[in-house]
């Protein structure tokens, strides 16, 4: 078995990185077309308390949150757990800039929970706090990203599969985690098929309370997404994605035998493999996918299998004939593009290809990402192979200059003058014949530009500096 020290020294490295508070807050929902649930205040219906935990600036109940937009997590408990039994979950994922939602609906050992009311939970919950982001009498009006997980533990596993099934459900959902998700009734088994989003499902081998046989994997197995993994942690245990809790303790004390790992090293390689795909899921890093892909390879004590999940082909940036010199596009075709100057986003840039305006002597790169994959490409410069027109036969001046650019030329042919700004963006062009004639640039900003002279003979670049 290799060794657990590597995702042990990853996870430490991840920690360095925390960067936000803990802040908390308790807000009841309400769904009228339903009875029952847990807590009072929510308005008509069925009542849904549910427990916020969000980045913050300082910790407390009810701060204020931090800067920014962030993800949204709402997590499932297990059989006759409390909602406060996961707070390794939240102190995690919070300090990394996510919300974590906790429903405390059908938590009851008796009466039995209702399986199918805990799922309608877990996705009334997720559209109500993604909503907020709207509500200006809401702390977290402006602050939620619009995309979210839906994770769950044991019996809130199985119940994230029930809300996966319905597609009507799923259109901001970027993936479900299962935590040796249970088999519920309605069936969790049976929807499978009916599940389409991205989905993990981690197990312990070790697990005598939900066994992979009979749940884990018949789970795994019955997905119906093209992007989906399994991840075996041997020697796991079903209650050490939590924290200690007595029910469950219990209940793993008198059916689980060949724990091998501790409670730490199993969040440890849970938390190894999951960072990096919320990253990609939820916030969109596309660098993070590798690490995922990473992980699965190299975290020890794990035996995993996937779906859909592998490391792209590499992208190439070539020149496209058909649409002309300065044309280019990447090899690898994907559901979204981004292109990069210098390594930052070129604004609206998204498509396969980018006409590259002029030879800058900066890299260019190319970001794809599909629905199970991302990529960036290795740095690419940009040579037109354009002639260079001849100085002696141009005059640009005064440079720098606060209002006007005199020009004077011997070129004896329609030249193209364009003003490109330091991201590329052509602000001005003008075509002439002249021999001499004034550019205006008091519109503009003051600071450095570039000047791009061409025309039949060749091409020539100058910089341009307006104080």
């Amino acid at each position: 078995m290799k060794s657990l020290f590597l995702f042990i020294a990853c996870s430490f490295t991840f920690a360095l990185f925390s960067q936000y508070q803990v802040g908390h807050t308790t807000i009841t929902f309400n769904d009228p077309a339903r009875t029952g649930g847990t807590g009072s205040g929510g308005g008509p219906g069925r009542q849904i308390q549910t427990e916020i935990y969000y980045p913050a600036t300082t910790t407390g109940d009810n701060v204020a949150l931090a800067s920014g937009q962030f993800p949204v997590i709402t997590f499932g408990h297990g059989f006759a757990m409390s909602w406060d039994a996961y707070s390794n979950i939240w102190q995690h994922y919070v300090a990394k800039g996510y919300i974590l939602a906790f429903p405390r609906t059908e938590g009851s050992l008796i009466p039995a929970p209702s399986h199918g009311d805990f799922a309608m939970d877990l996705q009334q919950v997720t559209d109500k706090i993604l909503a907020l982001n709207t509500d200006v009498n809401s702390i977290f009006n402006g602050k939620i990203l619009q995309k979210s997980a839906i994770i769950g533990h044991s019996m809130g596993g199985g119940a994230a599969i029930l809300v996966a099934s319905n597609t009507l459900n799923t259109s901001h959902i970027q993936t479900v985690v299962g935590l040796a998700p249970a088999e519920t009734n309605p069936s969790a088994i049976t929807v499978a098929p009916n599940v389409g989003v991205p989905t993990l499902i981690f197990s312990g081998t070790a697990d005598g309370v939900t066994p992979p046989a009979d749940h884990h994997i018949p789970i795994y197995q019955g997905l119906n997404s093209i992007c989906k993994a399994y991840i075996s942690i041997t020697g796991g245990a079903h209650c050490y994605f939590a924290n200690t809790n007595f029910n469950c303790d219990f209940g793993e004390s008198t059916t689980s035998t060949n724990i091998s790992i501790t409670r730490e090293e199993q969040q440890t390689a849970t938390f190894n493999i999951l960072d990096p795909w919320l990253d990609f899921k939820l916030k969109g890093i596309c660098q993070s996918y590798q690490l995922f892909f990473q992980a699965m390879e190299s975290t020890n004590g794990t035996v995993n299998q996937s779906i859909g999940l592998e490391i792209p082909p590499t992208i190439v940036i070539q020149n496209n004939p058909n649409q002309g010199t300065g044309v280019y596009c990447s090899s690898l075709l994907g559901g979204s593009y981004q292109w990069y100057m210098n390594g930052q986003p070129i604004p609206d840039e998204t498509q396969l290809c980018y006409n590259i305006p002029m030879d800058l002597g900066v890299t260019y790169q190319v970001e794809v990402s599909g629905y199970c994959f991302c990529a960036l490409s290795q740095s690419f410069t940009f040579t037109s192979g354009t002639n260079e027109l001849i100085s002696e036969e141009l005059n640009i001046y005064p440079n720098p200059t606060k209002d006007f650019l005199n020009i004077k030329n011997n070129f004896g042919l329609e030249t193209s003058y364009k003003l490109i700004d330091i991201d590329g963006r052509i602000l001005m062009e003008v075509k002439s014949i002249s021999t001499e004639f004034l550019l205006d640039l008091r519109k503009f900003e003051n600071g450095n530009y570039l000047l791009q002279v061409e025309n039949f003979n060749g091409r020539k670049t100058i910089k341009v500096v307006k104080d």
